[in-house]
């Protein structure tokens, strides 16, 4: 059920389970504001054998240059941290969460300082690099079936 919720959703493309696992789902995300609307990003959302009990985690497997998420493609998502989590908190919710965060980076939300720093002293050149890693990296927004 919260699969499908997830394949319905507009802010989503090709959601599906890897490998044929439903505690693994994969798909591209697709943001809604410059820089990142130019491209779609590849993620993964991983569930353990506890869930609900249990947070998901959620990776951008595509490359981006963002302050919220490091050179692994972890995010920093208080939403998915034990001490914020809820046994009620939906997958679709988690997803949401994540783009919202690439729409609009969090000064309170950093894993990557350097990065953070940039955007707010010298904006024009975060938006410089952030356009052309997108350009690079990031998946073709083709429209769906």
């Amino acid at each position: 059920q919260e699969l499908e919720e997830a394949r319905s959703w507009e802010g989503a493309r090709d959601v599906r389970p890897l490998d044929g696992n439903l505690r693994r789902w994969g798909g591209l995300l697709l943001p809604n504001k410059p820089p990142y609307n130019a491209g779609a990003f590849r993620f993964e959302l991983a569930f353990s054998s506890n869930h609900p009990l249990e947070p998901p985690t959620a990776t951008l497997r595509t490359r981006i240059y963002h302050p919220g998420v490091d050179s692994e493609g972890r995010v920093c998502q208080p939403l998915t941290t034990r001490e914020r989590w809820a046994p009620t908190t939906r997958a679709i919710q988690v997803l949401q969460d994540l783009l919202l965060h690439l729409d609009s980076p969090d000064p309170q939300r950093v894993l990557r300082p350097d990065l953070a720093r940039e955007l707010q002293e010298h904006p024009e050149e975060f938006q410089h690099q952030a356009e052309e890693q997108v350009r690079l990296y990031a998946e073709p927004r083709l429209e769906p079936p």
